[in-house]
């Protein structure tokens, strides 16, 4: 889904003007960047929580040349399902 049709899915779940639902979709965008930065989780009830997590340097070894080479440490973005979506997943079948 791209962002063009999560709007349109969300204008029609909530009834709103698309104009609307993006200027919210931008500024709930805006304001989780904002308080990740910050180093802040965003948790939202039934979904999962998102956290920037320190990744620390590591040795990584090119499979092919068996070249080594020190990757350095990155912030990266950590999401953690909560239980209720974890088993909503798990009751679909493969």
């Amino acid at each position: 889904m791209n962002h063009k049709e999560l709007i349109s899915k969300l204008a029609l779940r909530t009834n709103l003007p698309k104009t609307e639902v993006e200027a919210l979709l931008d500024a709930t965008s805006i304001i989780v960047k904002e308080q990740l930065l910050e180093g802040k989780i965003i948790g939202i009830q039934s979904f999962g929580s998102f956290e920037v997590r320190k990744k620390e340097e590591r040795l990584s070894v090119h499979p092919a040349t068996q070249i080594r080479t020190l990757i350095p440490p990155k912030l990266v973005v950590n999401f953690k399902q909560s239980n209720i979506l974890k088993d909503k997943l798990n009751e679909i079948k493969l």
